[in-house]
């Protein structure tokens, strides 16, 4: 008589769960379009809305800048999902990392994986922060106020991140499609909640028609005057901040990701239901609601309001407010980890994802209790986007440009390169070049750079968001050059 199978382990189960790592994804994989509209809707109608939006009336942005510059800025990411980032992906279904691991080499691979694997882990912390402010609002336990000087939280609240941080990595160990499901849940009805929010808020502010709406918002919410001791945005900040906060999925490339399971690259203008439900009418909402709770702290005596989430959606909506706040740090958190596992295993190959993304998640947890991370999000998701954004453009204008003009397409992966000197060339100096413009003006140690430069150089005074895009440029021509001369000179030697 045969013996039973036994049942596969846990350990097995969890190997099991493939999710095509290193090659590209089989046809039976693929999804449809409503996959991605619930997972941008999902991923960008987010935690970090109560925190970017909130920003914004902080650093003194007019109401016309808002209104305008974002409108603007998301109407140009959704053309870079689009028609950048999308069209790659389901030619080559591959991840970012092993698109990029051909046209840089094994070497240069792990160093962005890991590096890239380490932020994501710090943005997905920053959304188990947000969610962690809601549940702790109800118990009564004080989330650390930055801007007063409470560098810390306390011992119940981390505990509170702990677990949070705990839901979140086992979620995303089950891969593509289970995130996508639970997106699917939380998606319709997050939009909702936010706007309950913002019009619960807007009495506070004295709104009671139209025309007294657009006179608080100019007066009360946006009103062009930046906090004490916080910088002013402008126009172009609030366009820069809203095509560029996610330029490393977009025109950096890392949603061909994402993107590789779709069936058609139109699917990249899903990315509008993200954008302008989260990144246009939720900031819009969270910002409203930012005003309201700085105005009841005030008359309450408060000199330096605690703004986290928790607090300024308990008061425009409630306890359906912090059930949103929590929700959409999942929403957030959950593929910003899955992202984050498949970096860490492209730098250790021999690991399987899932253990690779509890390991990430260790590290999200982590960061997640510096709540440094959430009060300077803004400036992380600059730094993010100049830093990670080059080899993005390297393999758009290898994919691209380089058959056109004469050059090979992956040329290191032909020539078994382990490292691609023209894409160390364009990544560092681009990102170098970029910092150091921008820091001449804003970091006393770069105070003497203006001494050494032309006259032009010395005057440019770069808004970071901005400073991506020159970036961008500059790095496509430093690859461009150099990618020229390394192939006609191996051309020259083989002859």
């Amino acid at each position: 008589m045969s013996q039973p199978t036994p049942a596969p382990t846990l350990v097995e189960r969890l190997d099991a769960l493939y999710e095509y790592d290193r090659e590209p994804v089989a046809p039976n994989k693929l999804h449809g379009g409503k996959t991605f509209i619930a997972m941008f809707a999902g991923e960008h109608v987010a935690g970090t809305e109560f925190v970017l939006g909130p920003l914004l009336v902080i650093h003194g942005v007019s109401a016309t800048d808002a209104l305008g510059g974002l409108l603007l800025g998301n109407v140009l990411a959704v053309l870079s999902w689009a028609l950048m980032c999308a069209p790659i992906a389901v030619r080559e279904r591959l991840t970012v990392y092993w698109q990029i691991r051909k046209i840089a080499g094994p070497y240069l691979t792990v160093f962005y994986s890991a590096a890239f694997a380490v932020t994501l882990c710090l943005l997905a912390g920053a959304m188990v922060n947000v969610s962690t402010t809601a549940i702790a609002h109800p118990f009564g336990i004080e989330s650390p106020n930055y801007a007063a000087g409470e560098y810390f939280p306390s011992a119940p609240w981390i505990a509170v991140a702990v677990v949070i941080g705990s839901v979140i990595a086992m979620l995303a160990v089950l891969g593509f499609d289970r995130i996508a499901h639970f997106s699917k849940i939380c998606a319709p009805w997050m939009p909702l909640i936010f706007l309950a929010g913002a019009f619960g808020a807007l009495p506070i502010l004295g709104v009671s028609d139209l025309a007294s709406f657009w006179e608080a918002a100019q007066t009360k919410i946006w009103t062009g005057v930046p906090a004490t001791g916080e910088s002013k945005y402008g126009f172009w900040s609030c366009v820069g901040l809203a095509w560029l906060c996610n330029v490393s999925q977009h025109m950096g490339m890392g949603d061909v990701t994402i993107f590789r399971f779709a069936k058609k690259w139109q699917y990249g203008f899903a990315s509008a239901f993200g954008m302008f439900i989260g990144h246009y009418f939720a900031w819009i909402a969270s910002g409203i609601l930012c005003a309201a709770f700085i105005v009841t702290q005030k008359a309450a005596g408060v000199d330096q309001p605690n703004v986290n989430p928790g607090n300024i959606a308990w008061l425009g909506a409630g306890w359906a407010g912090l059930v949103c706040v929590v929700l959409a740090g999942w929403t957030t958190a959950n593929p910003t980890l899955y992202r984050a596992g498949l970096a860490f295993q492209t730098a250790t190959p021999n690991w399987s994802r899932w253990r690779v993304t509890l390991i990430a998640g260790a590290v999200m947890i982590f960061t997640a209790c510096i709540p440094a991370v959430n009060f300077f999000l803004d400036r992380i998701v600059a730094y993010y986007g100049l830093f990670f954004m080059p080899l993005g453009a390297f393999i758009f204008i290898d994919y691209w440009v380089f058959p056109r003009i004469g050059l090979q397409k992956y040329f290191a992966e032909k020539r078994r390169l382990t490292a691609s000197w023209p894409a160390a060339v364009g990544w560092f100096g681009s990102f170098g070049i970029g910092f150091v413009l921008f820091a001449k003006d804003n970091y006393a140690a770069f105070g003497g750079v203006n001494a050494w430069l032309p006259k032009w150089l010395a005057d440019y005074r770069a808004d970071f968001f901005m400073q991506v895009l020159p970036a961008w440029i500059l790095a496509v021509v430093l690859y461009t050059v150099c990618s020229f001369v390394q192939q006609k000179f191996t051309a020259k030697s083989a002859a």
